[in-house]
């Protein structure tokens, strides 16, 4: 019988996204960017009747984050910069940070050289009311699990 304290995995809805030089970062969703990495088939001549299978390219998945739509234009101010003089005027970096339910950082992802590649508010609609949100999806050169 097991007699450590038990240990119980984490929440998802305590977390806190930071973004160089931008001050809104109250979202309500966020995800963490995931990789994979493309395998290649090889064989030599000399080689057993099978393939190899080496490594390509690493891809990142992409980081999208929502929040309701406020007075602040600093997240479309981001992905106008982008349409206006591209993305190598626009890149930032970024933080992911699950928080625990005492307030503790807890885990913390670092994303590099991210931009907007697409900025999206939610639509009108009379019949409803839910809350308007503002979707940005980042484009990024690589993630880090820091903590």
């Amino acid at each position: 019988m097991a007699t450590g304290k038990r240990v119980d995995p984490y929440r998802n809805f305590r977390f806190k996204v930071e973004i160089d030089g931008i001050q809104t970062a109250a979202f309500s969703e966020a995800t963490i960017p995931g990789s994979t990495t493309d395998p290649v088939d090889y064989r030599e001549g000399t080689d057993a009747p099978h393939q190899r299978k080496l490594s390509s390219l690493v891809k990142y998945d992409n980081v999208t984050l929502k929040k309701g739509l406020t007075d602040s234009l600093e997240l479309y101010d981001w992905r106008k910069k982008v349409e206006q003089r591209g993305a190598g005027v626009a890149r930032k970096n970024l933080s992911l940070l699950l928080v625990d339910e005492e307030g503790n950082d807890k885990a913390r992802w670092d994303v590099v050289e991210a931009w907007p590649t697409k900025y999206d508010p939610s639509d009108f609609s009379a019949k409803g009311n839910e809350v308007v949100i503002e979707t940005l999806e980042l484009v990024h050169e690589g993630v880090t699990s820091v903590k």
